[in-house]
């Protein structure tokens, strides 16, 4: 895993700090101090990819949808190949999480 060379201290603290976050609200409240709108938005575009991708949307229709760059949609699907599988993990819970 690359997020490797960045292990310790400082990068659990943010981990935990995340983990720690109780509702969508605190999320929100957290990620506004925390980060700039763009750093925001490009995080939420880039799970947005991934969604798509996994639904098979193609990449006109994605870049089309979600104002990605064709680069960043090839980094999502890079990810999603040969990444640590958690875009459809994550994708996966939440989607668990709308249907109860």
């Amino acid at each position: 895993m690359q997020i490797d060379k960045l292990r310790g201290k400082t990068l659990d603290q943010l981990f935990e700090a995340i983990l720690s976050l109780q509702d969508t609200e605190e999320c929100y409240r957290f990620f506004d101090d925390l980060a700039t709108m763009n750093e925001v938005q490009s995080l939420a575009q880039r799970l947005e990819v991934a969604r798509m991708l996994e639904e098979g949307h193609t990449y006109h229709k994605i870049e089309t949808d979600t104002g990605a760059s064709t680069a960043t949609i090839s980094r999502v699907k890079r990810a999603l190949n040969y990444g640590n599988d958690m875009y459809t993990e994550v994708l996966d819970r939440v989607q668990s999480y709308k249907t109860k």
